[in-house]
């Protein structure tokens, strides 16, 4: 999610192709291979043989803490296919966000839909509030894609098939993110993140090739775990857009290990992150 610099929450703008985007690894206690970057914390899986079309998850929406330091801050949460490799032109993505608001220090809530390199669009619609159950889908279906984002708290949901000529269905993602700021000349800088605590993305699935599976259970799947660092230098930016450097920030993420059936695990935000811990 790329938030313009004039637009925090609904006028995002997306993409970023950027022409090198080799990231920074370091090892994980569970013997996975950590990925660091600046703007994303969670799980993504991917495979060169395998098309991925469809990925869901069910987190709460966690409650920000909004004090006069964290003014300007942002964090989102969502699920997305593509936008993984260094190549990716594009990121079929949809979730909720967590703004602390600049002017009044307020957090404020809402779900969103995005198509890298198309802007993102708020769905107004649906109504979102700390502690809401949200369940959130993204399905490649012919011609298009299908957004589904439900909230069970308030049994309202939100449903659009939007066309899309070109997905990315490389991979399917499971992150918190740091949204950027990007100015006018395509260049984009990682927002502060705001601090949400953790949050735990269950009932996780991705559907691969027709074989649907969860983060340990599919032969030849790759499960990579990544960690926010705003300070490493390195971010995932699809499309046109290019990394214009680090966060002024020391807030980061990083996931736990997932649970034993794959389909759960949290993130939890840190005030000072550092690489690998």
């Amino acid at each position: 999610m790329l938030p313009l610099l004039a637009g925090l929450a609904a006028a995002a703008s997306s993409g970023g192709a950027t022409g090198s985007r080799a990231l920074t690894f370091a090892p994980l206690r569970s013997g996975a291979t950590l990925q660091v970057t600046t703007n994303w914390s969670g799980y993504a899986v991917t495979s060169p043989s395998t098309t991925y079309t469809s990925v869901t998850a069910t987190w709460r929406q966690p409650r920000v803490t909004c004090t006069a330091a964290d003014a300007g801050s942002s964090s989102a949460f969502w699920v997305g296919l593509g936008g993984y490799a260094e190549t990716s032109q594009a990121l079929e993505q949809a979730g909720t966000s967590s703004d602390c608001d600049r002017d009044t220090g307020r957090a404020t809530y809402y779900a969103w839909y995005e198509l890298l390199p198309d802007p993102s669009v708020t769905v107004s619609t649906l109504k979102v509030l700390a502690g809401d159950v949200i369940t959130t889908s993204v399905n490649a279906v012919d011609g298009g894609i299908l957004m589904q984002i439900k909230n069970r708290t308030r049994h309202t949901t939100f449903t659009k098939k939007l066309a899309f000529a070109s997905p990315d269905l490389t991979s399917a993602e499971w992150i918190a993110e740091a949204p950027s700021s990007c100015s006018s000349a395509d260049r984009c800088v990682p927002i502060p993140l705001s601090n949400f605590g953790s949050v735990s993305f269950e009932r996780i699935a991705a559907l691969g090739n027709g074989v649907g599976g969860t983060l340990l259970v599919n032969p030849g799947w790759s499960t990579i775990p990544i960690q926010l660092v705003p300070t490493s230098g390195r971010g995932f930016f699809p499309g046109r857009f290019r990394f214009g450097g680090a966060s002024s920030s020391t807030a980061g993420a990083a996931p736990d290990p997932a649970s034993a059936d794959g389909r759960s695990f949290v993130v939890r935000w840190s005030a000072n992150a550092t690489a690998g811990s």
